[in-house]
């Protein structure tokens, strides 16, 4: 686990029903767009897919924040993956742009906590320096 002191904190809600009218009107392209080939095949394993891309879209929005630069040129959509750890915790991968981004801020990595009901899904997410 990683621990240490807290250099940026992100946290983001996401709509379950708003998430699940995009992916009904975009279909495959915006699961393309916003998340990994694992992340989607984790989710839509579940008998109610939403709630769980939902919260995966909350937790790459919090991790954007708590880089302090959102999604855009710095980070992208893929850049930010959500995998479990050892334990079965939700823990985040980045790619080589967002690894890169993580040693310029000088941190170790990030730490993430993820919820979801039927209706809402949040993430909070704490950029952390060791030691």
């Amino acid at each position: 686990m990683i621990s240490g002191h807290v250099l940026g904190l992100g946290c983001d809600l996401c709509d379950v029903a708003r998430l699940r009218g995009v992916w009904e009107r975009q279909g495959e392209r915006f699961l393309d767009h916003a998340f990994t080939e694992a992340e989607r095949a984790y989710c839509l394993r579940m008998p109610d897919p939403a709630p769980f891309l939902a919260a995966r879209f909350a937790a790459k929005e919090a991790v954007a924040k708590a880089f302090g630069t959102g999604i855009g040129a710095e980070l992208g959509w893929k850049s930010i993956e959500v995998v479990h750890d050892e334990r079965g915790a939700p823990a985040v991968r980045l790619d080589a742009r967002g690894g890169a981004l993580l040693a310029a801020r000088g941190a170790a990595g990030v730490l993430l906590t993820l919820s979801h009901t039927e209706t809402m899904a949040m993430a909070v997410a704490a950029l952390v320096k060791a030691g």
